[in-house]
């Protein structure tokens, strides 16, 4: 067991992966109890199915009756792209997570792993399964506990990797293997936050309502992509130019400083830097087109232009900004109508004249 752990190490950074660990399949109760304390408090928002799931995140012999231990595999994502700070400082400019700017990683980095799995299983008879953020599993305590990285008070998982030049951070995917052989685990890591709480600081919500706790209905990356419905008002100005996902969290983190940076997934559509205005023109037609293969596309055109009817009530007024909005102010989806009425107002308009302007094409 020891010589073909070796190997799947070997075969991972092989396939790359930048590090692999492996844990025994089994959670302590403590971790089931945290985890009912923070869906007790609403922390999930409309997320129902972290609750629905619950008891399978708990117990991975629910996914997998005979799973022996978990494969924990991390995957570099941070692409070569305009400068986070810069975007994030232009409000004319639209701000999409670094995450998302290149391919689905659902759909590259659960491909590899299936590779990973078949060559386990061509070497050895085995059982396994493969999740990418796919199946209700406790992915950052499995890899926690395997030492593939610590928690961070942000709630994602930091690495330390050792080198010339040392790598580090949480800009990575995670993903698993569960597998019914007694594989020798590893030692979990520790915990490197120390007294920092940059994390905490820098959120523009205030979601990470403590150390280790994130209330996700303030989360950007929740109201930007899971949240189906109407944006609080009161966060709405908070949001800023940010239109799917935020990364502030991370770009403070002093871990980051010497996160490498990779070349799967490359920056498609100009989303590094693309303007508002340019992104709200597009129809649902060309969203469907530009967004192939990009995690983008699950959000969809309508919540796609509520995002960034938010983000253009946040930007620096200008005739080409109110434009765009007045385009959109008459569109078919209430959800959409709302948000760039809002955005309207935001900007000293009067929503109800820019409605009407639009219906009867007076404008």
């Amino acid at each position: 067991m020891a010589a073909l752990a070796a190997a799947i190490r070997r075969w991972a950074s092989e396939l790359g992966f930048s590090a692999l660990s492996i844990g025994e399949a089994k959670l302590p109760p403590a971790v089931g109890e945290d985890l009912q304390r923070w869906l007790a408090a609403g922390f999930h928002g409309g997320m129902d199915y972290m609750a629905r799931h619950a008891h399978m995140r708990i117990h991975p012999a629910e996914l997998m009756p005979n799973v022996s231990r978990v494969i924990s595999v991390r995957m570099h994502y941070w692409p070569l792209a305009s400068p986070a700070a810069e975007v994030l400082g232009n409000g004319a400019l639209a701000y999409v997570s670094r995450y998302a700017l290149g391919r689905d990683y659902h759909k590259f980095v659960r491909a590899r792993l299936q590779k990973l799995a078949e060559r386990i299983t061509r070497t050895v008879p085995a059982s396994t399964r493969i999740f990418t953020d796919s199946a209700p599993v406790l992915e950052t305590e499995f890899a926690q506990r395997s030492g593939l990285g610590w928690r961070g008070k942000h709630t994602l998982l930091i690495a330390r990797d050792p080198g010339s030049p040392p790598s580090s951070g949480s800009c990575f995917f995670i993903g698993e293997i569960f597998i019914d052989l007694p594989l020798p685990v590893d030692a979990p890591a520790a915990n490197h936050c120390g007294r920092c709480t940059a994390c905490l600081a820098a959120c523009p919500t205030g979601a990470i309502v403590a150390p280790y706790r994130l209330d996700a209905r303030r989360c950007i990356s929740y109201l930007t992509i899971e949240h189906p419905g109407s944006i609080p008002e009161s966060l709405r100005p908070l949001i800023g130019n940010r239109i799917y996902g935020c990364d502030d969290c991370q770009l403070v983190c002093p871990w980051n400083r010497c996160a490498p940076q990779s070349d799967d997934f490359t920056v498609r559509n100009g989303l590094d830097s693309a303007s508002l205005v340019s992104l709200f023109a597009w129809g649902e037609a060309e969203f469907l087109q530009r967004t192939a293969g990009s995690p983008i596309r699950r959000i969809g055109h309508e919540r796609w232009l509520r995002n960034i009817a938010v983000a253009l009530g946040n930007a620096p007024r200008s005739p080409e900004l109110l434009a765009a909005l007045r385009v959109r102010a008459g569109d078919a989806s209430a959800l959409v109508r709302e948000h760039v009425g809002w955005a309207l107002e935001r900007q000293g308009s009067s929503k109800t004249a820019e409605i009407s302007n639009a219906k009867i094409g007076t404008d």
